[in-house]
This record gives C-alpha cells, structure tokens and sequence, in this order.
C-alpha cells in the first residue's frame, strides 16, 4: 500500500535524498559555473533598483520577522522580474503541487513549491523562500521539489530565507548529480549582495535559453 507523505516532514537531510533518490554530488568543478563564470554586467540602472530593493527589505526585516509571502514580495518577485524570468519564453507559476511516487519504498511524496519557472513544457527554475526554517533545512526540500520535474535537461533552483541566498544545479540522470553555488549574504553592512544574485539569475536565464549549461 503507498503511503502519502509530506515532502516538507520527510525531505529534512541530504541523507534522506540519497536514500530515496540516490542523488550524488558533482565531482567536478565545471559542472556548476553558471553561478560564477562570465557572469553579465548589471547596469548603474540596475544597481539603484538592487539598493532600494535591500532597503525595503531591512526596513521590513528590523521591525518584524517576515512571512515567506513577505519575503516573495520584497525581494524574490522583484529579482525574477529584474532577471527577465516574467517575460517570453517563461511562463510563472506559484505553488503548484508536486507528487514523486517512490515505487521501492511504496511512498508518494508530496509538496508545493512556492514559485516555479517553465519554458515550455519544461521545468527551468524552481524557487522555494523559507523564513520558518533554516536555509541548511531549505536546501534538501528545494531539491526533492526539483526531483519531480520530468525534463532530461539541467534544472536549476534558488533557496533563500531573505537574508542568505544559493542556487542549486540538478542534472536528472542516473544517478542524480547535483551541485550548489556559494552563499550570498545580506547581511553585510557595506554591500549589496542582490547583485551578485542577479547576475546569476540573468546568467542561469541566458543558459536556459540557449542551452548552453
């Protein structure tokens, strides 16, 4: 008999992944370089609209702790747009339900992703914002969410908990390889991480679109 289970309960280690879906992490440093290799430019333009950006989103965050929502207005919402991820060929979709039937283990994991990007018929981009828990418990959700997509292509994710960002690659074969990007950080006083996180985000974009990866 399948059991239905909760991807956010069951999915809470890498550990569990592994166990499910035999995921293995890349061994090599090319697999990932759409996080930090010839990255676009971001315009002056750009840049002020990043700076308002944190700003409204400190402002927020020093008075009261944000809901996930809050944190998809602020700052994931207005990043997306900025990439280009609203305009053709991609198509947004908010918490779409996704179910992974586990045949082995007789379990039907499911779960809602808070924003995915499709191209297509394809899943390109999937993005969880999670303020309740941490990003290091974000991270193996994030990843079983993109274990339900069908495309043979590379598919990327963003995790953030408006304070910390990273990207994950996942290339769905056998096994499963994956690989993470570094971690951005808003908490820097003097710098305005948004930056970086854009041009990753425009980067990931041209690389969907090409598909150069």
């Amino acid at each position: 008999m399948v059991q239905t289970l909760a991807i956010s309960k069951t999915i809470t280690s890498i550990a569990d992944l592994q166990a499910r879906f035999n995921l293995t992490p890349a061994d090599s440093d090319s697999f990932f370089t759409e996080w930090h290799q010839d990255l676009p430019n971001i315009t002056e333009l750009e840049r002020g609209t990043l700076d308002r950006i944190k700003q409204r989103f400190e402002r927020h965050r020093n008075i009261a702790k944000l809901a996930e929502g809050t944190i998809n207005l602020l700052l994931v919402s207005p990043l997306l747009d900025l990439a280009g991820f609203y305009d053709e060929p991609f198509l947004i979709t908010t918490e779409p339900q996704v179910e992974i039937l586990i045949e082995s283990r007789d379990e039907l994991l499911r779960g809602r992703i808070d924003i995915l990007v499709i191209q297509g018929q394809l899943w390109s981009l999937v993005v969880e914002s999670k303020q309740s828990i941490s990003l290091a418990a974000a991270i193996p959700q994030a990843l079983a969410y993109m274990m339900g997509g069908s495309t043979g292509e590379p598919l990327y994710g963003m995790v953030t908990d408006g304070d910390f960002f990273m990207f994950i690659k996942l290339l769905k074969q056998e096994p499963p390889l994956y690989d993470f990007s570094d971690t951005f950080s808003l908490l820097l006083l003097r710098q305005n991480k948004l930056y970086n996180v854009l041009q990753v985000l425009k980067k990931i974009n041209r690389a969907i679109v090409s598909g150069s990866y």
